[in-house]
């Protein structure tokens, strides 16, 4: 399989389908779940796929050392690149690792107007960035007005973002539904006895709904339809 093939055929295009269209230029994406049943894998495929695309991506974590963060790329795109026999997949790596920024701060000490500030440098430097991935923020760490001042970045730089966010409660905990008005897709994870089901809580103005999203238990992979 070449590497057009493999983005036409990814579990993304069914999963960017169900979330009308997913998470745009603009815009603002969450996934919750309580810790371990794959936040940080969804992000990864999400970022994989838009560097296979062509765009560049920053990744940013607040609960994993960079080199960890990197080594998820690493597992989950020789796992895609395995499963799909892909293509000169050493050559498709070395492209989309160079278009791959991953930046490691402490949310005690860095707040939301130094990572936009950071960014902003980056693509000043001529790293702009077509996505960007937040792992492990604690939004009731956050400021009030946090999610305020990454929409309105979102809008300027024209960039989709997707944060990603522990939780111990089903559905919205209320440190992010505060937030409300300003995040255009929440999903939740939920772990069945085959599958880890995606939840869709709230996408772009409508409220919660069933979808046959779904990750892999063992691979923690987007599942193919």
């Amino acid at each position: 399989m070449i590497k057009q093939d493999l983005i036409e055929r990814s579990p993304v295009r069914n999963f960017e389908n169900t979330l009308g269209g997913g998470v745009k230029p603009g815009e603002i994406g969450v996934i919750v779940s309580k810790k371990g049943l794959g936040k940080t894998s969804i992000l990864v495929q999400l970022g994989i796929d838009k560097l296979l695309q062509g765009d560049h991506v920053v990744h940013v974590s607040f609960n994993q050392q960079a080199s960890y963060v990197m080594t998820w790329y690493e597992d989950i795109f020789t796992e895609l690149a395995k499963k799909k026999n892909l293509d000169k997949a050493d050559d498709v790596k070395a492209d989309i690792v160079s278009k791959r920024i991953v930046l490691n701060f402490n949310q005690d000490t860095v707040k939301t107007k130094q990572i936009i500030k950071t960014i902003k440098a980056l693509a000043d430097g001529g790293s702009k960035p077509e996505a960007i991935i937040i792992d492990g923020f604690d939004f009731a760490k956050a400021d009030a007005d946090c999610m305020k001042m990454m929409k309105d970045f979102a809008r300027e730089l024209n960039v989709s973002i997707w944060y990603s966010a522990d939780t111990d409660v089903v559905g919205i905990p209320e440190c992010i539904s505060r937030y409300a008005g300003d995040l255009d897709v929440v999903l939740y994870l939920e772990p069945k006895s085959d599958c880890i089901q995606i939840q869709v809580l709230r996408e772009h103005g409508d409220k919660e709904y069933k979808t046959d999203l779904k990750l892999d238990v063992k691979s923690l992979l987007i599942a193919e339809k």
